[in-house]
């Protein structure tokens, strides 16, 4: 489907059986162009899909994600250019990186660590959907849940994705500056994008959501949601 402003009903429907394998990775493309959207299947320049917006809307970032419970693994690559369209592309800023539902504590294989709590213990990257919104936040494993900062709260989730095959790094940051390839790991309630940052606090090192606007890092740590204006941020 697609779906304007994450609002029914979808403003264009199509049947797509068998399209994808739970086996393998199917590759798709996705085209914004004129205002209209289309996606298809590699190797074939006709879409499957597509929609006209008469409205002007600027394209700034582009995210990926499941819908209807559904979980999986999305690997962003920039080809070159479709036959007979000469437009660019958007740089990726995903670096191959496969997020993986969980719950209850649980830690996949390869997840990837990205601080640790006052104790020691490692603190791994999730994102979870929370009030309308896809949130950054720790996985505490020992408490058999994970954290995301919303609303001035420390707000634990029992289902959640956790970041993992993620070859990454952090790079210092203040203020809301976003550096290039910094991963986009969710959206906030009104659709901007959020990234995976971290803040060094009270003997931790602690995970959390960057949101450009508010020109900080928040934290969730001792029940609380805290911001910061010095933090580092996950880039690939």
């Amino acid at each position: 489907v697609i779906r304007k402003n994450r609002t029914k009903p979808d403003v264009a429907e199509m049947p797509t059986p068998n399209i994808l394998h739970p086996g393998e990775f199917r590759s798709f493309w996705i085209r914004w162009d004129n205002g209209t959207i289309s996606c298809g299947c590699e190797n074939n320049s006709q879409p499957f899909i597509s929609w006209t917006d008469n409205e002007y809307v600027p394209v700034r970032y582009v995210g990926v994600c499941t819908g209807w419970g559904a979980t999986g693994c999305w690997i962003i690559n920039q080809g070159a250019p479709l036959p007979g369209y000469g437009g660019g592309g958007y740089g990726s800023n995903t670096c191959s990186s496969c997020w993986v539902g969980s719950s209850g504590g649980s830690v996949p294989p390869n997840a990837f660590v990205g601080g640790n709590d006052s104790t020691g213990e490692p603190l791994y990257v999730i994102r979870s959907s929370f009030e309308g919104g896809l949130l950054p936040g720790k996985l505490v494993a020992s408490h058999g849940t994970a954290y995301v900062p919303w609303g001035g709260n420390e707000n634990a989730v029992a289902d959640y994705e956790v970041l993992c095959e993620f070859g990454g790094r952090w790079v210092a940051c203040s203020e809301g500056n976003i550096p290039p390839n910094a991963l986009t790991a969710g959206q906030s309630e009104d659709g901007e994008p959020l990234y995976v940052g971290r803040v060094m606090h009270d003997g931790s090192i602690t995970i959390g959501k960057v949101q450009q606007t508010h020109g900080c890092c928040y934290i969730p740590y001792g029940g609380q949601e805290l911001n910061f204006q010095q933090y580092e941020i996950l880039v690939s």
